[in-house]
């Protein structure tokens, strides 16, 4: 018997980010969105916990346990008083080290599938706890749709979508360290006053509205000079998919995948394949949003 999940990848539509707090971290207003690039993760009873994993990027997903799918399954192997014998096998669909949450998003399709074939019987709130500790994308990709993340981004609040948004998705030919990007944010806010993050009303209204014009008008990504500042190279990337149509462009996350909101699929289309001829990135995918969270397929 084997359980399969599929999980969703996602874009920061608004990621502000408030000044570095004692232990580390930052508090953020982060505003996720759920898109249609999803991994799916399939757990199998095994001897002893084993990763296996197979699609794009997948030799540089770890495969011991350090992965955190491997360390979700322990977290609830542990909860529950169970060894964690389970084979996880993720097939990667999400661009790895890509600022899409790929890693998060196994952490949570593997939580919810070993939940699902040990028949533990977790509540909604369980598994959210247990996604807050392994990281602060983690609980949205359980959740999936569109959210507000406070704190650290793990607490979270959903929001309305009105409509369905058009993206393309340009990936980058390297990878960015998201501990990497922080640390260049504080070095560019140092001796400068960072506001309290904040999320944005006019966005939250135009995600609720579904007015692809009013988001375009708001998207914004308080890491993204960290990320241009480390990578260079994604500025031109910007560049080429706002001048082929996008309505606004913005880095995802810590990146370095850069996200562009186009006004309808032919629109995006168009800006994948400027992307793609432009050679500023590796590969352009479109998709759209919202998608669900974790599901059992």
């Amino acid at each position: 018997m084997s359980v399969t999940v599929r999980v969703p990848a996602k874009v920061n539509v608004q990621l502000a980010v408030g000044a570095a707090r004692p232990d580390g971290f930052h508090d953020l207003a982060n505003v996720f969105l759920a898109v249609g690039l999803h991994d799916e993760v399939t757990v199998t009873p095994a001897d002893a916990l084993r990763i296996t994993c197979a699609g794009p990027g997948a030799d540089q997903v770890p495969l011991d346990r350090t992965n955190l799918a491997a360390r979700a399954a322990e977290l609830l192997a542990a909860r529950y008083g169970r060894p964690a014998d389970v084979h996880i096998h993720i097939a990667k669909d999400i661009p790895v080290a890509g600022g899409m949450a790929g890693g998060s998003a196994d952490a949570a399709g593997a939580l919810v599938a070993c939940d699902a074939l040990w028949g533990t019987g977790a509540s909604r709130t369980e598994l959210l706890e247990l996604c807050a500790e392994l990281g602060s994308d983690v609980p949205f990709a359980l959740v999936g749709g569109a959210a507000l993340g406070t704190g650290r981004g793990e607490k979270l609040q959903p929001l309305e979508v009105g409509g369905t948004f058009h993206w393309v998705f340009a990936l980058a030919d390297g990878g960015l360290s998201t501990p990497a990007v922080y640390r260049e944010f504080d070095r560019l806010h140092e001796g400068s006053a960072v506001p309290e993050p904040e999320a944005s009303g006019a966005l939250l209204g135009a995600l609720r509205k579904g007015d692809v014009g009013a988001l375009a008008a708001n998207l914004a990504n308080d890491l993204q000079a960290a990320a241009v500042s480390l990578y260079p190279a994604l500025a031109e990337t910007l560049a080429v998919g706002t001048g082929a149509g996008a309505l606004a462009s913005l880095v995802s996350g810590s990146g370095p995948t850069t996200a562009f909101l186009a006004r309808d699929a032919a629109s995006a289309e168009s800006v994948a394949a400027a992307l793609t001829a432009s050679g500023t990135c590796r590969a352009a995918r479109t998709t759209v949003s919202p998608a669900l969270g974790a599901t059992v397929l």
